[in-house]
């Protein structure tokens, strides 16, 4: 990005939004290109969907060294001031002069945290550990991963017993201000970036799959945290109805997408993620047998051969086949599938003491300010390059990590040139 003597910071600044690994890739690229950024993530930390993973596809690699390269790049940069807790609440102006109100609301733990966990086993209140996707819970005081971003720990005050100051007690440093107040904050800006990630899609919605009826029916991002040693079962991959290790495990592809009654498109990344889930298995659970029920394995370009090897496995079995309905066995736990063999031309029934249902990318674009234009999915549209408005990641399109850091690089491009313009006509 050569245009960095252009000095855009001059022009304004650019707003990110969102903090996942779209939303701080755009904000390094664009600060490391002349541009003063505000990164506003409405959590209490950085890291999006990201931190959450235990692997990356193809090669099965750890986020967290990747994630703790960026959130060091984010603490040295001068141009970047991140706010978390914080929402953008309007916009107003036009491309090179924007201006942006962000609220944001209080963590109740300032600066001077050291993260000493001293606060931790005094706290008498409990929350849903969100961060694993309520499989567990956390106090009400609480860190989301060791490698967080800000590197503190947050308050969830509508946990808290009324009168209750155990954490404040219990804290050598003074970095808990139970009585702090939200904070509202506007900036002058040349560009905007949304990088406001997805959501997995509803299961409890596709009711005939059974998520919520059935106690060994979970999702793939719930696969996620069982797997990761930082999870709520510390790796262990096991049935959430007795903690037991599954001995057959089934995944049940586009659960929800391709589906006009739900997701009408491909999320993309399900059949490579689910791939990825079958290894996790196979390293953890090595005797464990695994089918995966697929519409189209679709795992295009550098995927094929991450396809070829992990469809190697002679304990995996992959059925071309849709599932219809999924029940439980209310005496074993076990869950029963009814499955159309497409390849075979005739029904199945199986049985599986573990399922995970590969649901959909849903993007995050609800609340999102007035200008951004959506399409019939409600990703956010393309934009042309002078428009000041653009978006990264998976909330203009489904895509797998690698391709959401290079969306954001272009994001992040754009941005800058609106600003470059902005500076040179203001």
């Amino acid at each position: 990005m050569a245009m960095s003597s252009a000095h855009a910071g001059d022009g304004g600044a650019v707003v990110v939004i969102g903090g996942g690994i779209a939303g701080v890739t755009t904000a390094i690229e664009a600060a490391d290109a002349g541009c003063d950024v505000v990164l506003v993530e409405q959590h209490a930390f950085l890291g999006g969907r990201v931190a959450r993973f235990h692997q990356y596809f193809p090669k099965l690699c750890p986020p967290t060294c990747g994630l703790e390269l960026h959130f060091r790049r984010l603490g040295q940069h001068p141009r970047v001031r991140v706010l978390t807790g914080a929402r953008v609440e309007a916009v107003s102006g036009q491309p090179g002069d924007y201006s942006v109100t962000i609220a944001q609301a209080p963590r109740y733990v300032t600066d001077a945290c050291t993260a000493c966990d001293a606060c931790v086993p005094v706290c008498p209140a409990t929350r849903s550990d969100t961060f694993n996707y309520g499989m567990g819970e956390t106090k009400a005081i609480y860190r989301d991963h060791p490698l967080v971003k800000p590197a503190t720990y947050a308050i969830e005050r509508a946990a808290c017993p009324a009168g209750c100051d155990a954490c404040v007690k219990a804290c050598a440093y003074g970095a808990i201000d139970l009585a702090a107040q939200p904070s509202t904050v506007t900036v002058k800006a040349a560009a905007l970036v949304a990088a406001t990630g997805w959501a997995p899609y509803d299961a409890a919605r596709i009711e005939p799959l059974g998520f919520g009826r059935c106690r060994n029916v979970i999702t793939n991002v719930m696969m996620e945290r069982l797997a990761a040693p930082d999870g709520p079962t510390r790796g262990r991959i096991v049935r959430p109805s007795d903690g037991e290790a599954p001995r057959t495990v089934a995944f049940v592809q586009c659960a929800g997408s391709r589906d006009e009654n739900h997701l009408p498109y491909c999320s993309a990344v399900c059949c490579a993620a689910s791939l990825k889930h079958t290894a996790y298995v196979r390293a953890a659970l090595p005797e464990a047998r695994v089918k995966l029920f697929y519409i189209d394995i679709r795992t295009g370009g550098r995927l094929e051969e991450f396809y070829a090897r992990t469809a190697a496995d002679p304990l995996l079995e992959l059925v071309k086949g849709k599932v219809a309905r999924i029940d439980e066995d209310p005496e074993t736990g076990e869950v029963l599938l009814e499955v159309e063999d497409v390849g075979q031309g005739r029904k199945l029934h199986e049985r599986a003491d573990l399922v995970v249902l590969a649901t959909g990318i849903v993007p995050q674009t609800d609340g999102l300010p007035q200008g951004f234009a959506l399409d019939e999915f409600r990703f956010v549209a393309p934009s042309g390059n002078g428009s000041g408005l653009y978006a990264a990641g998976c909330v203009r399109r489904p895509a797998e990590v690698a391709a959401s850091v290079q969306d954001a690089t272009g994001a992040a491009l754009k941005a800058l040139q609106c600003a470059v313009r902005s500076a040179r006509h203001g």
